[in-house]
């Protein structure tokens, strides 16, 4: 600051001196290769007329806006650069959106471990389903994520505070004595709140995805103490390009006017004109996923800002428990209802690339950014693209073996038939497999089910499973390239012993240790199976095996016997046909 101040105060008091040679001499290390930037300042000074209180507050305003100066001297940059993660973190307090999503659970248990010193952390929470803050709070501490923190720090928990908002209202809705907490103590803010329901109508996205963070923007402006504002987008946006590097794009619209318009029209008429607005992006979470971006690096003004871009997120590879998962969204609903033999058909180009992170990895990430905003300070908003396509690609027909072999090395109890997936992007055949694998079977067991007197919903839960995935079909069919340069370019600045806590290098990830990992969690987690259930899914796998067998040669008969009346004549070809029958069954797996 008094960096800042002293090159203020030469200009105003002697302006015709403020020529970019005497500033050097002084303050050489806040201006090297700033000639423009300097000039523009001595400018603007020197139409100043005093050197009043008020002057100088908007002189360092300014100079912050456009990010000519540190505020801090040069020892201190020295000192904080010298600073491991946790180092830095120590004594400082954060403020987290999203806490009670699946990355802010990993995010908030991440800090408390790996961060102990950590002064506080503040939870936006809203009161849901009936339920107050004080109990959403304490169902998150009882979460078993925090089992292995809570032995290891008695009282770790108490860190924690919930303040009662919601990201939709003005302000987020916070009490007077709620925003004057977090604008005098908080240093570090994360913001993971917004919804994820590809097919949410755009009003509500945008009030979500785009006003949230914009609330969040103008709350970090009058914290007294801030030093980084992380915000999580998705790498998802911009998809009308092949390849997105790690900047902001712009989009044709300009997103303030929009918005006023939005605010203006009737919601009937909004839904009509959608689809137009959104153009080619497949639904309105990537449209106002880019619409944020863009507005945040256009209006942060002062404020250090960082944007992390994870893409399809999965469960966490080793922290906070190796396998966790809490949810069916995205992948791990599709893989589930795989491994329950459920779902079998699938739209996918089994040759493009999948793209998927395991949780921890974007977590640590954040954590590292915000380290590296605040001890860097640097000019332009850095934008890091959390993805593995780039440096370690994962094909959707590598993701279907791996997930296949390893729900049958780690079958759940309760399967429908025996597990397998079929890719294909044909709609006839898509649809007439639909039709033959899960429409009928579906009817079948809802007939079945209304003649023995319970109630039917096989058929209502099939058509559920095919909306959820259809929403994916755009994502699995289509592929495109994310440049992730810059985290490998953070790893390289960190210490070895923060790299080994705050892990998030792609290129590391073996993918079948990791899919059997994440098997086991999503068998234990989200399907509720215990592990001591294994011998019995066993037995039950070996069931269906058999019945499966059965039904094939039931199959590979009838059809022979078909042919051979058809064909006697030519018994030969007819057996060989009816055997590549047989075998194109058994390599398909349906």
């Amino acid at each position: 600051m008094d960096n800042l101040l002293g090159v203020v105060e030469i200009c105003i008091r002697a302006p015709e001196c403020c020529c970019l040679t005497d500033l050097s001499k002084t303050f050489s290390h806040s201006i090297v290769g700033r000639k423009e930037e300097i000039k523009a300042l001595a400018t603007y000074l020197h139409k100043l007329k005093s050197p009043n209180s008020d002057t100088r507050e908007s002189v360092l305003y300014w100079c912050n806006a456009v990010r000519i100066f540190p505020t801090t001297s040069m020892s201190e940059n020295t000192n904080m650069e010298q600073l491991s993660i946790p180092e830095f973190y120590k004594g400082r307090s954060v403020f987290i959106t999203g806490a009670t999503g699946f990355m802010g659970k990993v995010l908030v248990e991440k800090l408390l471990r790996s961060c102990p010193d950590i002064e506080r952390i503040y939870l936006l929470m809203r009161p849901s389903k009936g339920q107050s803050v004080e109990c959403r709070l304490q169902d998150l501490i009882n979460n078993q994520i925090f089992d292995a923190v809570r032995k290891e720090q008695l009282n770790v928990m108490a860190k924690l505070t919930a303040v009662t908002g919601d990201v939709t209202l003005p302000g987020f809705g916070l009490s007077v004595s709620d925003m004057h907490l977090l604008i005098e103590n908080v240093s570090i803010v994360f913001n993971s709140a917004a919804t994820i329901k590809f097919n949410e109508e755009l009003k509500d996205a945008i009030e979500m995805n785009v006003k949230g963070p914009m609330q969040l923007l103008n709350i970090c402006r009058q914290m007294k103490r801030l030093e980084a504002f992380v915000h999580v987008s998705t790498a998802f946006n911009n998809l009308d390009r092949e390849e997105m590097k790690e900047q902001v794009y712009r989009s044709k619209v300009d997103p303030v006017k929009l918005i006023q318009l939005l605010d203006c029209l009737d919601d009937n008429v909004v839904k009509k004109i959608a689809p137009e607005l959104i153009g080619n992006c497949p639904n309105t979470y990537t449209y106002t996923k880019a619409l944020a971006e863009q507005l945040l690096e256009e209006q942060c003004g002062n404020v250090p800002l960082a944007i992390v871009r994870p893409s399809i997120v999965t469960a966490a590879l080793k922290e906070p428990i190796p396998g966790w998962v809490d949810n069916y969204n995205g992948a791990t609903g599709t893989i589930a209802a795989v491994g329950k033999g459920f779902f079998r058909i699938m739209k996918i180009n089994a040759e493009l690339v999948s793209d998927i992170i395991p949780v921890d990895y974007p977590i640590n990430l954040m954590i590292a950014a915000a380290w590296h905003l605040a001890i860097r300070r640097p000019n332009e908003v850095p934008v890091y693209s959390c993805t593995t396509g780039h440096r370690n690609p994962l094909t959707w027909g590598g993701l279907k073996r791996f997930t296949v072999d390893s729900w049958l090395k780690y079958p759940t109890k309760d399967m429908m038939w025996y597990p397998s997936a079929f890719y294909t992007i044909n709609d006839v055949w898509f649809k007439a497999n639909q039709a033959l694998f899960h429409t009928i079977p579906a009817h079948l067991f809802d007939m079945f089910y209304t003649l023995t007197g319970k109630r039917s919903r096989w058929v209502r839960m099939y058509a559920k499973a095919t909306l959820a995935f259809s929403s994916l079909e755009f994502f699995t069919t289509h592929q495109w390239r994310f440049i992730s340069n810059n985290p490998i370019r953070l790893l390289e600045e960190m210490s070895n012993q923060d790299k080994k806590t705050f892990y998030f290098d792609v290129r590391e990830i073996d993918w079948k240790s990791y899919f059997e990992t994440y098997i086991q969690g999503a068998r234990r987690y989200v399907l509720k199976d215990d592990h001591s259930t294994l011998p019995l899914a066993r037995r039950n796998l070996n069931r269906l095996y058999m019945a499966r067998m059965f039904l094939r040669l039931l199959f590979f008969f009838s059809v022979f016997t078909v042919l051979l009346r058809t064909f006697k004549p030519f018994l030969l070809p007819a057996i060989c046909l009816q055997t590549a029958i047989f075998l194109l069954a058994e390599f398909l797996s349906v």
